[in-house]
């Protein structure tokens, strides 16, 4: 697409040229994508497409499209180009070192709101690799009376994640550090929680185009058999007694990895307390807890 190809096109015109564009290009989810660029970028509603669909994109509209289309068109994603993505509703800001939040780590929040008893009660709650803060975030918009901490070795990450934070009113309830996973932390949280790097190293350079380019290595790595996050977690959780009595300790996993992180955990003195599926079916987030009677000092 050249620099002019917008320019003086209405913007649903805009919108259905831009899908063809992209469809063309090789992209499978076209018609979504230019949706979410067009609406994205131009700071629109769905019924601004409706209402106002027939007015014509000025100079700066249409180049600011064709610059995100060819993009797009390059394999970089819709939500590194708008810089912000939603996750359980809510908006978040991105960046080069944080994840793009997924639909599927929206099970491990269901999960973990699942496992506490009263939603009102002041929990305490702790997010181990918080990335854009968005599972925090999401937690703690649905649990009015909790508070918590998200952890990251990226400052980058936790800057991003402080703001997304205050963005989303919740400023007051959420706190930030950095730290490798939880070496320095003591004291009990009721919710531990952490979608942690798990792609085994050598499975890295087979990921889609769009992950392998554009996601952070350190948010993926996990290590050569993808569980060196997992024994960190756990063995740090237990060590340093930070799960309070009760409390649930919730992984996000991949798809074939819930015999071994499972295994680890018994290892570590964990009880097992439930599976979790994404809507594709696969295993998607672990629960685990400390047995009645076996607590930490």
């Amino acid at each position: 697409m050249t620099a002019a190809t917008s320019q003086g096109l209405s913007r649903r015109e805009a919108l259905r040229r831009s899908a063809a564009r992209l469809s063309e290009g090789g992209i499978a989810e076209a018609a979504g994508d230019a949706r979410f660029l067009i609406l994205g970028l131009l700071g629109l509603e769905t019924r601004d497409l409706l209402l106002d669909g027939q007015k014509i994109l000025d100079a700066d509209e249409a180049e600011k499209l064709d610059a995100a289309l060819a993009r797009r068109l390059s394999g970089e994603p819709v939500a590194r180009i708008l810089g912000a993505w939603e996750f359980w509703g809510l908006p978040f800001r991105l960046a080069p070192e944080t994840l793009v939040p997924r639909p599927d780590t929206e099970i491990l929040v269901e999960a973990a709101l699942a496992s506490v008893p009263d939603r009102n009660a002041p929990l305490r709650c702790l997010d181990l690799g918080t990335g854009s803060g968005c599972i925090l975030v999401a937690l703690l918009s649905e649990l009015p009376h909790a508070a918590g901490i998200g952890l990251d070795r990226s400052e980058k990450a936790l800057r991003t994640a402080r703001h997304n934070a205050l963005a989303n009113g919740l400023g007051n309830r959420a706190a930030f550090a950095a730290a490798d996973w939880c070496d320095p932390l003591r004291g009990r949280f009721d919710l531990v929680v952490s979608n942690p790097p798990y792609i085994a190293r050598a499975v890295i350079q087979q990921l889609d185009r769009d992950v392998r380019q554009h996601d952070p290595l350190a948010a993926l790595d996990g290590g050569p058999d993808g569980l060196d996050a997992y024994r960190r977690i756990l063995a740090g959780v237990r060590s340093n007694g930070l799960l309070a009595p009760g409390g649930r300790l919730l992984f996000e996993i991949g798809y074939d990895q819930a015999d071994p992180v499972r295994a680890l955990a018994r290892a570590a003195g964990f009880t097992d307390f439930g599976l979790k599926q994404d809507l594709a079916g696969h295993d998607r987030v672990l629960i685990f807890g400390l047995s009645s009677g076996h607590t930490d000092a």
